[in-house]
C-alpha cells in the first residue's frame, strides 16, 4: 500500500523529479571535470549567438541542465519551483510551460544581442558569451506556483523568488538589456501567460469528460 502511495506521488510530479535529477547528474558531471574541461564544456552548451547559429537544438537543450555558478543552491530552487508547479498544471502542462520559457527567453535575449552586434552597439566578442543554467525554467515554474498555486502553494515559490532576486540578482542589468536579465524577465512573463491559458483550458473541460463523442444514429 505505501509503495503504491510512493508510486504514485512520484508519477505525480514526474516532470519535477525527472528535471531535478538531470539538473543534479549534469552538476556532478560538472564537478568532476578539470577547470579546462569544464570551460569546454560551458563553451558548448552556451546559448550564445554564436552556438545558436550553429547548432540550436544542441545548445538550446544541454544549457538548461549546466548550472555554472552556485552548484549546491540549485537542486532546492528547482524542487520548491517544480513541485509547485506541476502541483498546479500536471506533468505535460509543465513541461510545456518550462520548454516554452526557456527557448523563448533565450531567443529573444539572444536575438536582441545579435541585433545590437550587427548594429555596432556591442562587440562581436558578445556572440561567444557563455549563457547557461536552468534558471529560465526555475522563474517559469515560479510563476506558475505564485500566481495560481494557491496559498499553500506560494510560501514556497515566493522564497524561490527571492533567492533568485536578491541572491543570483536576475534582473541585474535589465534597463542595459543585460541578457540574463532580459531573458529571465521574459521567460517570467511566458510562464505566467502560456501557464495560465493552459490552466485555463484545463480548468474548462469537464472533468472526466472523453475526448470521443459517439454519433448518435437517429430514431
Amino acid at each position: 500500500m505505501r509503495a503504491s502511495a510512493r508510486s504514485a506521488a512520484f508519477t505525480q510530479y514526474l516532470t519535477a523529479w525527472v528535471f531535478l535529477i538531470a539538473v543534479g547528474m549534469a552538476e556532478l558531471v560538472y564537478i568532476l571535470l578539470s577547470r579546462h574541461d569544464q570551460a569546454a564544456l560551458l563553451r558548448w552548451a552556451s546559448t550564445n549567438v554564436h552556438n545558436l547559429g550553429h547548432d540550436p537544438v544542441g545548445c538550446l537543450i544541454a544549457s538548461a541542465f549546466f548550472p555554472s555558478e552556485f552548484l549546491w543552491a540549485w537542486p532546492a530552487v528547482i524542487a520548491l519551483a517544480m513541485f509547485g508547479a506541476c502541483k498546479v498544471l500536471g506533468n505535460w502542462r509543465t513541461a510545456v510551460v518550462c520548454a516554452a520559457a526557456h527557448v523563448i527567453g533565450t531567443l529573444v535575449s539572444e536575438g536582441i544581442v545579435a541585433y545590437r552586434i550587427s548594429h555596432g552597439d556591442l562587440p562581436a566578442s558578445d556572440k561567444f558569451i557563455t549563457d547557461v543554467g536552468p534558471s529560465y525554467v526555475v522563474v517559469a515554474a515560479i510563476a506558475v506556483a505564485i500566481l495560481f498555486g494557491g496559498w499553500l502553494g506560494r510560501p514556497a515559490a515566493v522564497l524561490d523568488l527571492a533567492l533568485l532576486v536578491f541572491v543570483g540578482d536576475i534582473f541585474s542589468g535589465l534597463g542595459q538589456l543585460n541578457v540574463s536579465a532580459v531573458g529571465h524577465l521574459t521567460a517570467l512573463l511566458v510562464g505566467g501567460l502560456l501557464g495560465g491559458l493552459l490552466l485555463w483550458r484545463m480548468r474548462l473541460r469537464p472533468h472526466g469528460a472523453s475526448t470521443y463523442s459517439a454519433r448518435v444514429p437517429p430514431g
